[in-house]
Parts: structure tokens; sequence; C-alpha cells
């Protein structure tokens, strides 16, 4: 199997979440028979075995070793069942993604790996994958990515108080810049448990924990035992900031050390297990900033595309010739917002502007005009003023808090809306007549 297909479906599965769980589900059906009623669709046991094998090819590429046939079918056909119950909805909401919107992705991940597009489906192609269904599968991503935002991303509020707090609470915050690469393992216990459930649930968990700690590889139990919506992936979380994480398990690996083991803690969903992979940080963080001002043209009835890069070149050498920069601005920027300001676009740091603006401005010295630059927008002559070293820590350190309570509420807020959604749907097992 291509290892790129893997790679990138490994990837598309991490969209999920860390406090969502499985339910149990029988053992495998003859080919092409239907394995799971979900609502009016159906789950065939062809489709089944298609994603098992990429799993499958995914644990090898992480050399994490295979769990028994019948608990890799269980934990893939639940995900099989949450995603099309997702689809399902989506199709509901109307949610789309229109051809364009696909080959423009479809292209950015090719480009990502190095090649164009006819390149990346020659190299699939090469390697036995069906090019038809990877892009579906590519389009399903898209949308169960725009469905989540729709039904939780979007009423995720967050408070300049929540920010202040969080960059506060040095518990919580763990460091200003600390970063933990994470394993997870959930123990899952249903909703409305009985207490003899419960304590099922967490001598489990107390047992996971003992063998963790007698030497069992962490990623291969998360595949055998976890509920969480990682199993598939060793457990495997990515880096994330404490502050991206419920406070739950914040508490749990404040202080930790890399390849300890956390106790069981309790919590939504059942008994979580963390383990701290990794650790790291870094200190202050100084960007060069520019101060800059510009002259854009765009083609329109009166000038014709043809012309508008020859109408800034006079601009420019009427600049140079001695005419007031900012006073050609206001008076021919059609960027009115920046011409009033005499085509002043004050202080900007890296990734600020549009990355053909950026490079041209990069290479100016202070006061050099450039030549004519072409972006999205238009044409530019460029005129950098000055430039500065910023200490951009502190700013940077709220974005980056605001962006860790977003992540970490859509995480939670994700997990419940999906355990919701799988509760509340019609699923029928079929099992071997």
């Amino acid at each position: 199997m291509s290892k790129i297909f893997a790679k990138l479906m490994l990837l598309s599965c991490l969209t999920l979440t860390v406090l969502g769980g499985v339910a149990p589900v029988p053992a495998s059906e003859p080919l092409n028979s239907i394995v799971a009623v979900v609502n009016d669709d159906v789950v065939l046991q062809s489709e089944l075995d298609s994603k098992l094998n990429l799993i499958r090819e995914q644990l090898r590429m992480q050399n994490t070793a295979l769990p028994p046939e019948d608990v890799l079918r269980q934990q893939v056909l639940e995900r099989v069942i949450v995603e099309k119950l997702q689809l399902q909805l989506a199709a509901i909401n109307n949610i789309q993604v229109d051809d364009e919107t696909l080959t423009s992705n479809l292209r950015n991940i090719a480009e990502q790996n190095k090649m164009d597009l006819d390149q990346f489906r020659t190299v699939l192609e090469n390697e036995g994958q069906n090019y038809a269904s990877f892009r579906e599968e590519i389009r399903n991503q898209i949308i169960l990515a725009r469905l989540h935002q729709q039904m939780v991303g979007n009423r995720i509020n967050i408070t300049e108080q929540e920010i202040d707090n969080l960059i506060a609470n040095e518990k919580t915050w763990g460091g200003s810049e600390k970063e933990y690469h994470l394993g997870h393992i959930l123990i899952a216990v249903p909703e409305g448990a009985s207490p003899e459930q419960i304590k099922t649930a967490q001598q489990k968990a107390e047992q996971t924990v003992d063998k963790l700690r007698g030497g069992a590889d962490f990623a291969a139990t998360a595949v055998a035992v976890s509920a969480g919506q990682t199993a598939l992936e060793g457990g495997d979380l990515g880096w994330r900031k404490a502050g991206q994480l419920p406070a739950v398990l914040t508490d749990a690996i404040i202080g930790m050390q890399p390849g300890q083991i956390s106790d069981p803690i309790q919590a939504s969903g059942g008994f979580h297990i963390v383990k701290l992979i990794e650790l790291r940080g870094d200190g202050r963080h100084v960007i060069t900033q520019t101060h800059v001002r510009h002259i854009l043209l765009t083609a329109d009835e009166v000038l014709p595309e043809h012309e508008v890069r020859i109408r800034l070149e006079q601009l420019r050498d009427r600049i140079i010739g001695g005419e007031d920069f900012a006073q050609l601005a206001r008076s021919h920027s059609k960027d009115k917002v920046s011409a009033s300001k005499g085509g002043d676009l004050g202080w900007v740091g890296p990734g600020d502007l549009v990355p053909q603006f950026e490079e041209a401005m990069n290479q100016l010295k202070p006061k050099e005009i450039s030549q004519p630059v072409e972006s999205r927008f238009g044409w530019h002559i460029i005129q950098v003023l000055e430039r500065r070293d910023h200490d951009s820590t502190d700013e940077l350190q709220r974005n980056k808090a605001r962006e860790l309570i977003r992540k970490r509420k859509n995480d939670e807020e994700l997990a419940l809306w999906l355990r919701r959604l799988r509760d509340e749907a019609y699923v029928e097992y079929r099992s071997v007549e």
C-alpha cells in the first residue's frame, strides 16, 4: 500500500477527539454481506474490509503490534459507523464539497509531497490505489471538517478573561512555552453506568497501568483496549500544550517526566491513562518587523490588464524622480484603506501578508522601491521604510492561549456531540448466519 496514501488517511483520522468512546460489536461477516444497519444506510463487509486493510497498514507504518483480529474489527467498525452518521447529518444540512474545491485541496496535498497533481495521481495508481476512491475519501474528510465547524466550532466563544486566566495560571499553562507529546488510553464507562460497571472499568484501568509500567508497549495496548478515538493510531495525541487538554488531564501531566505513565484518571467517558512521551519548550520569541507601504493597481474598465504593470512602472519612475510616494498612493492606489494613509501598511511581521508581497518586501533595503509585484490582489509597488526586531512573546502567548482554549473546548464539545449522535442513532449489528 502507498505510504503516502496511508499517511494521509492516518492524518485524516486524527481529526477525531480525545474523550470519545466506542461500543462492542460482533465478530466478522462474510464478504459483501451487511455488517451493520446505520439509520437508513448500511455498512457492507467489503467496505469494512477496505478500512481494516488501511488501518493495518497504518499500524505497520507505526511499528505498532496488531491486536487480535476481533478487537481490531470492533474498533474499525465503530469508526465506520460514526463516520456514516456524520455524513448522513451533513447531507441533511446540505453540506457539500464541489469538484473545484476538492481539486484545489488535492493539489495542495500533492504540493506538500513535492509533486504536481498528475504526478501525485500516477504515484498513487502505481502503488495500487484507486484515485477515484481516494478523491471521495478526501471529499468526505472535508465534509466532516465543515460539519464539525458548523455543529461545534461556530458555537465556541473565548473571552479575554479566559485568556488572562490561562496565562496567569502556571499550573494549567505548564510553563509559557512547554509542549507535551502524549499517548492516551480510555477505558470507557457507559452513560448512566452502575457502581459495579464503574468499579469494573476502574479495575481494568488499574490493571492496564500495571502492565504498561511493567513494560507493555503503549501503542499496542491502546489499539487493543482503548475506547478513545485515537486508539487506532496507538493512542498518539501528538504535541499538545497543557492548555489544550481538559483540566483533569493537565493536572496529571504537570510534573511528569518523559516515559512516565499516569494513574487512571476518572473523567468524562470513563478512566483515562496518559503517557508523557516527550517534552519540549522555548524561550522568548523575537521577530523582524517591517514598516512598509505600497501602491496597488488592478485592471478595470479604464485600465486594461496589459497596462497595469506599465502604469505602476511609470508611478515608480515618478517617485524615484522626486514625487511624494504618499501623495501618489492617495491618488492612485486601489487599496482604499491604506491609500488614505499614503499607502502605509504599518508594521508587519512574518506571515502577515500574502507570500508574493512578503517575498518581494524582504528583498528590499530601507527606502528602496520594488519593481511591480503581482499578487492575488493585483499589482503592487512596495517601499520598505524601516525594520526592527520586535519581542512578540506576549502577543504570541495570547494568540497561542486563545488557540489552546479553542482547541480544548472544541475537543470536549466535539466528543460530547459525537457521543450524543451515536447514542441517538439506530444501529443494528448483523451476526453470522
